[in-house]
């Protein structure tokens, strides 16, 4: 059973999904193509952050930024390695959903890479809804190593 609980950025495990998701993020994307937040970013008021367990195992990560009183982004989904394919990311995903719906938020956004890596990732958010856009917020249009999506809610 996947357990879904606000924070967790203090934990060992977390700390260390996240550095794989940085260094996964840095090996498919050139540097200023990669948008990951940080520890810090993770802990910004604006930033709601949940981790997923079953038990003492984490089995991912995901975060949502508030954009404005109506528009979020969806952040630092990770599933960990040993839980790929079990339907953890899902489970972040819709959780985030029912954040931003509870919070009055009519729309959700991401932004994603253009790699072979991020297929998996593309799949669950076409799945989910989500439907290709034009950069958003402070993201620029003309990078090639960029994916943008986004949803109603």
């Amino acid at each position: 059973m996947i357990a879904i609980r606000d924070g967790g950025l203090e934990t060992p495990q977390v700390q260390d999904l996240l550095r794989l998701h940085a260094s996964g993020m840095l090996a498919n994307s050139p540097r200023e193509s990669c948008h990951f937040l940080d520890l810090s970013g993770l802990q910004a008021a604006d930033v709601s952050f949940w981790s997923a367990w079953e038990g003492e195992a984490l089995l991912g990560i995901g975060a949502l930024k508030q954009l404005d009183a109506r528009h979020g982004e969806v952040k630092s989904m990770r599933t960990a390695p040993a839980h790929l394919g079990k339907g953890v990311g899902a489970a972040i995903l819709n959780h985030i959903l029912e954040t931003a719906r509870a919070r009055g938020l009519t729309r959700l956004s991401l932004e994603t890479g253009t790699a072979p890596s991020f297929e998996p990732a593309l799949r669950l958010y076409a799945r989910a809804g989500f439907v290709p856009c034009p950069a958003f917020g402070s993201y620029r249009d003309d990078d090639p190593h960029s994916r943008f999506l986004t949803r109603e809610l």
